[in-house]
């Protein structure tokens, strides 16, 4: 609960107008027991509260609002300015109704501006939580009281807030393959800045599409079943069936997934393919250099043509694509492949194929060392294709 609790305020902050925070003290929480009731606000905040023209025009500003705390309850509120003592306080929570008690001294208070009267209250009072808040926004508790920088929060915490914003945008179970693979790509590119990566390392961003949508998927598995697996299942058929179903889900978007990832790679690179082309035999290689229509013309040069296939894992599957395309039979055939390592023995009965793998960068290491030379990186097939279209 207090993990959920402290993601609410994450999301509260980067959406709000404004937002402060800061440490109780005892005089906050009603532990030292003096007349003066309320938090003391840092007059950094002033700016959140009051406009320009309310300053200049009040001795003592006073200005009505609502807070709803722990996204549970709502209590009023009033925010005074005393410019004789030149500081802040909230007060006027309700007789009876005040969130500060003596036990919530040291918690961290935080108070986010929805709009002019309506606020988003949390207060964290454990090491953990107090910790988690912080590191999000790039904070050390020196660095409290005072309004947050939003611009700070870590990439990790606004892809989580990302993800969760997809999400609840969906009007659909699960959408189709293609569109979680851009909302991937999307997701990784906006919030990372790393869109140059398309074509300058083809490779690592293949990863980085591929672990987002990964991660994009299981986050939309425990949104659609996570409750229903907490409450359990009233019979061993209904597991059977929900675990069928996840699994096959999970088994269809994975196989697919990489190819909607190259196709992306390959478009940013303005490099010319038909995906899923017709050859001989009705035949579909996932990727067919630069055209369909250009395989099938008979006095297209042979080569300038090529094919590359799509395997997330590849070790009992690779000589489905031998016969592929009849008219490169004697041509070096290429496979694009997520598999962490492969025997030497494949790897030679491979080379004795014209089968040429195509490896991100950072999975050469898991492949036996004598073997790696052969290995092209995803950056050495698509200059390889920009240079056999003409395109470099």
């Amino acid at each position: 609960m207090t993990e959920e609790l402290v993601s609410k305020a994450i999301e509260s902050v980067t959406a709000g107008r404004a937002s402060y925070c800061k440490f109780l003290s005892a005089n906050d929480s009603g532990e030292t027991g003096g007349h003066q009731s309320g938090i003391l606000i840092s007059m950094s905040a002033r700016d959140m509260l009051f406009t320009p023209e309310e300053m200049r025009n009040n001795h003592i500003l006073k200005k009505t609002g609502k807070i709803l705390w722990q996204s549970d309850y709502t209590t009023n509120c009033t925010f005074t300015w005393y410019t004789s003592k030149n500081e802040l306080r909230i007060t006027g929570f309700g007789r009876g109704l005040s969130p500060l008690s003596p036990e919530l001294t040291g918690a961290l208070f935080v108070l986010v501006k929805l709009d002019e009267e309506n606020y988003d209250g949390y207060l964290f009072n454990t090491d953990d939580s107090i910790r988690d808040f912080l590191d999000s926004f790039g904070m050390t508790p020196a660095e409290t009281n005072r309004l947050i920088e939003t611009n700070q929060i870590l990439p990790e915490v606004r892809q989580t807030q990302a993800i969760k914003a997809f999400i609840a945008t969906l009007d659909v179970e699960f959408p189709v393959s293609s569109q979680m693979s851009a909302a991937a790509r999307m997701l990784e590119n906006n919030i990372f800045s790393n869109h140059y990566l398309i074509s300058s390392d083809p490779d690592q961003i293949l990863l980085r599409w591929t672990d987002e949508e990964f991660r994009l998927f299981k986050a939309l598995e425990e949104a659609r079943y996570g409750e229903l697996v907490s409450r359990g299942f009233s019979t061993v058929d209904d597991f059977v069936l929900m675990a069928n179903q996840v699994l096959n889900r999970r088994k269809s978007r994975a196989g697919k997934s990489l190819e909607h990832h190259l196709s992306a790679i390959f478009d940013e690179n303005n490099i010319q393919y038909t995906a899923q082309a017709i050859t001989e035999g009705n035949k579909k290689p996932d990727f067919l250099f630069p055209s369909e229509e250009a395989y099938h013309d008979m006095t297209f040069s042979v080569e300038k043509l090529c094919t590359l296939a799509a395997k997330t894992t590849c070790k009992d599957r690779w000589r489905q694509i031998l016969s592929e395309a009849n008219r490169l039979r004697d041509k070096n055939k290429y496979l694009c492949t997520l598999q962490q390592g492969i025997s030497s023995q494949q790897l030679d009965e491979m080379q004795g194929e014209k089968v040429i793998l195509v490896v991100p960068k950072e999975y050469h290491t898991y492949y036996p060392r004598d073997k790696r030379d052969r290995l092209w990186t995803v950056k050495h097939f698509v200059d390889y294709v920009m240079e056999m279209e003409g395109l470099i």
